[in-house]
């Protein structure tokens, strides 16, 4: 299990720190808001850039989770919903699972974890 943290929290200080625009870090694609919007799962975490949605109202950051493998055939690299991985490490074990957090409100995103689920 790969944890990204450390690489959010430099990417956040460069951002408030004047060494990163805005516009450098919510660029999140129209395709992975959409898939926030439909596959995504919401956490209790506020969002770092915007922190505060529509009307001044908290608004949580998006976990959306991605698989891969060459076993999926054309279903790798979609997203998926966490209750179907169990499912899918059964019939083909040994896939790459990517969770992106996602801002829908300021389209800040960022890779949170990735790891293999199943033994290949």
């Amino acid at each position: 299990m790969v944890d990204y943290a450390l690489a959010r929290r430099a990417l956040l200080s460069d951002l408030f720190g004047g060494r990163a625009a805005n516009l450098d870090v919510c660029d999140a694609h129209p395709y992975l808001l959409r898939a926030a919007r439909y596959y995504g799962e919401p956490t209790q975490d506020p969002c770092p850039v915007c922190r505060r949605g529509q009307a001044g109202r908290l608004e949580p950051l998006t976990h959306v989770t991605y698989v891969y493998g060459d076993q999926l055939g054309t279903a790798s690299g979609r997203p998926r919903r966490s209750s179907e991985l169990d499912r899918i490490a059964l019939a083909h074990p040994g896939i790459a699972v990517y969770v992106v957090e996602v801002c829908q409100v300021c389209s800040w995103n960022h890779l949170v974890t990735s790891y293999l689920l199943g033994a290949p």
